[in-house]
């Protein structure tokens, strides 16, 4: 059954509200994007000595076998979708979701619709799911600090697998309005998703650990569970907060593991956080979109929402990134709302200022020509 609420918002008009109108800052697209659409299938799925390479596999039909033979029964992107959220052993999870996306590439399957989604994605019994506050510590974990802060991010990635195919499968029913470009790109996410998977479960691996060996939280389904009836909704909580915030932190986990002394974990780490740009990219072209779908501003719209949804948002911020993913920083840093106000107002003051001279001299001349031309008594 669709959602009432995401059908009401696209097929009747909004009604009015009294939104501030955010800076004159103007949003431009990450200058990657077309190149990231376009580009061929990425089956650099294993970590080399010298970074990620291709790994020879079996023929597809033989792979999809292996992993799970009703994927070649599927026969749209959708149903391709819901077979990986049904997924709950992560590596085949990981696999499924790059079998799916690949096969609906190469095979051109139509987007198709699935009207009941799962509610929620399939998990393996470990790790145990915690509230981030019974998250250990990493002196209490029993793992090492790298391979610590690599399984939080393995954690991060399998939920970013299910996040971006649950967008393609949730929203399914509305394809006409999105348009086959919405669902290709978070199809495209899934599968970049499920690489860096791999990645964080090969290295470790090479560790001595695997995925499940302490707790994990289950924050960012719970953030995806907020949106599961408005896609506007789901575009700015997820996205554009939660996977931006990989934005922010990419570079400090780069550093501690180079403090830490493993540089193979850190490059690892580093290529994840520098293609997470197109996924923050994508998530704000779309969201563009569908408020002009809506009749509504980008910026007051996301804020409005994210207040609506009880979303936080916690610094400190990688500006240079998320301009690069072309995230104006009016949507989320107050202080750059503050700056700009002022300097909107300290605008308009100039600009009243000049039309008060203006009429001043007007009013000045006026009142000289009238005793010019006012008769002698």
């Amino acid at each position: 059954m669709l959602s009432p609420t995401l059908q009401w918002s696209f097929s009747s008009p909004l009604p009015p509200l009294n939104f501030k109108p955010c800076s004159s800052l103007q949003y431009s697209p990450w200058s990657g994007l077309q190149a990231w659409r376009e580009s061929p299938l990425n089956e650099n799925r294993i970590w080399g000595p010298k970074g990620p390479h291709s790994l020879v596999l079996q023929s597809p039909s033989s792979a999809v076998d292996n992993c799970d033979s009703s994927i070649g029964s599927a026969s749209s992107l959708a149903e391709l979708g819901a077979l990986v959220l049904s997924t709950s052993d992560p590596l085949t999870k990981s696999k499924l979701s790059h079998l799916a996306y690949s096969r609906w590439r190469r095979e051109n399957l139509p987007l198709g619709l699935v009207s009941d989604p799962p509610s929620r994605p399939a998990r393996p019994l470990k790790p145990e799911l915690v509230s981030p506050k019974e998250i250990p510590a990493p002196k209490n974990s029993g793992l090492p600090l790298n391979a610590y802060m690599l399984h939080n991010l393995a954690h991060v990635e399998l939920n970013a697998i299910d996040l971006a195919w649950d967008t393609v499968v949730r929203f399914s029913p509305f394809s006409e309005i999105l348009g086959e470009g919405f669902f290709a790109d978070f199809a495209h996410v899934a599968d970049d998703e499920s690489r860096h998977f791999g990645w964080c479960l090969q290295r470790l691996s090479e560790l001595g650990f695997k995925y499940g060996d302490m707790p994990a939280h289950n924050l960012l389904w719970r953030e995806c569970e907020k949106s599961s009836d408005n896609v506007a909704a789901r575009l700015a909580v997820i996205p554009l907060v939660q996977e931006a915030r990989g934005l922010d932190a990419g570079p400090r986990l780069v550093q501690k593991l180079v403090g830490f002394g493993d540089l193979r974990t850190s490059n690892v780490v580093a290529k994840i956080a520098d293609e997470e740009v197109a996924h923050v990219a994508v998530g704000v072209f779309w969201f563009v979109s569908v408020c002009q779908k809506l009749g509504r501003a980008p910026c007051s719209t996301f804020k409005d929402l994210l207040n609506e949804y009880n979303v936080e948002l916690k610094g400190p911020f990688n500006y240079s990134a998320r301009d690069e993913a072309g995230l104006p920083r009016d949507w989320y840093d107050t202080s750059s709302s503050k700056m700009q106000d002022k300097s909107d107002k300290q605008d308009k003051n100039e600009k009243l200022s000049l039309v008060y001279d203006r009429l001043a001299s007007i009013i000045s001349m006026e009142s000289e020509n009238s005793s010019l031309n006012r008769p002698p008594r």
